[in-house]
């Protein structure tokens, strides 16, 4: 069969939209890696090139050439069983190849995909996995702008990306607690038609006892109160392992927040404003979510509590933080090959955050989508909604 061309265009319009990101950088911006968790922008333009090249062309495309034949060490991520890989934390030291040639790489990339795939019938199988491609790319672009606030954000002279960009939308609407019945609800991705990653399949039902959910997630200003409460001082609040974090790494306020001659300010990727205290709180760990909550004398929901309610509130300006661990639904089971790495040996230690964020690609998200991270990180665009 031909690829559809809805599948093509999306294709397409992925690509061109994670090099619209990079535009506004200048070279030095693309090498810089300022902490384990982040990437350089130029390693992610490379890692989603790979990815095509690795497991579609390379796998699939007659004849096919290697770009580079060293790009599969320099840009492989984490697929262990398709061969060895530079460390993450050596990915700063990167300083070739260059930009230039990264470019290149994806141009040479992209042509010799849309060639492919115009010339060739193709397997259900294979359009699947150029799918799990364009997605994945769509992720790396929500990590693109993530990572390059991370950069910028932490240079001394916090400089703009964008001054257009806007991350503080407010909502306007009265804060209202939402009343959801107990009974048993069914969870998990049941639209065959519509995409969705192997963590959100293995539909099954959950009984969920009564519970009351915000339908606002919570501001700037509401936290700022727990901070003037001296909510970061009050052990009571916080996990031990929280705590430890906390008092070691000199936490005292969500991430990008500076206070300057007693005036609270933010770095966006617009730049350096004024705290906007009626905005939705974002860069908030795990630990800080479940400290709020804690002084609120409520809780976080569930990721099935959120996804039985999601229809009653709107989402989508902050990933939000649960109280749920990421592990597997009934019946779970990873996919054969390297892509069976993509989600399924993550499933420890970590927390799952639902909705979405401003930062997350056009038609990527869905009410069953399970983002998951480790419970101190929060260089992510992260917020939280309360249940009690």
């Amino acid at each position: 069969m031909k690829i559809s061309p809805s599948l093509l265009e999306e294709l397409i319009a992925t690509r061109k939209a994670t090099e619209s990101i990079c535009k506004p950088l200048q070279t030095e911006d693309y090498v810089i890696q300022p902490a384990e968790f982040v990437s350089p922008p130029k390693w992610h333009l490379g890692h989603t090139t790979w990815f095509f090249e690795q497991f579609v062309l390379k796998e699939n495309a007659p004849g096919y050439e290697l770009f580079d034949k060293d790009f599969a060490f320099v840009f492989n991520s984490y697929y262990e069983s398709v061969g060895e890989k530079v460390v993450r934390t050596d990915r700063g030291n990167l300083s070739r190849p260059g930009v230039d040639k990264i470019y290149a790489y994806r141009s040479y990339v992209t042509k010799m995909l849309t060639d492919f795939l115009a010339e060739n019938e193709i397997s259900k199988e294979l359009e699947d996995v150029i799918q799990i491609g364009v997605h994945h790319e769509k992720q790396h672009q929500e990590l693109l702008l993530t990572d390059i606030k991370y950069i910028l954000g932490n240079n001394p002279l916090l400089p703009v990306y964008d001054e257009k960009f806007q991350e503080n939308e407010i909502d306007t609407s009265t804060q209202k607690w939402l009343s959801i019945p107990k009974g048993l609800y069914t969870i998990g991705h049941s639209n065959t038609y519509e995409f969705c990653y192997d963590n959100e399949r293995g539909v099954h039902q959950v009984y969920l006892n009564d519970f009351f959910i915000s339908n606002k997630l919570i501001t700037n200003k509401e936290y700022l109160e727990f901070i003037e409460a001296g909510g970061y001082k009050n052990v009571l609040l916080w996990h031990a392992e929280a705590w430890d974090w906390i008092q070691q790494e000199n936490i005292h306020a969500p991430a990008y927040w500076h206070q300057v001659d007693e005036k609270w300010y933010q770095y966006t990727l617009g730049g350096l404003i004024p705290l906007t205290e009626k905005a939705p709180l974002t860069h908030i760990s795990y630990y800080e979510a479940f400290a709020f909550a804690q002084w609120k004398k409520m809780r976080l929901p569930t990721e099935f509590e959120w996804e039985a309610a999601q229809h009653k509130f709107n989402w989508g300006k902050r990933w939000e933080w649960t109280e749920s661990a990421y592990s597997p639904y009934p019946n779970y089971k990873k996919p054969d090959g390297a892509l069976g790495e993509y989600n399924g040996k993550f499933m420890v230690n970590q927390k799952v955050l639902r909705g979405a964020s401003l930062a997350t690609a056009k038609n990527h998200t869905r009410i069953t989508y399970r983002n998951f991270f480790h419970p101190h990180l929060r260089w992510q665009f992260n917020g939280l909604r309360l249940a009690k």
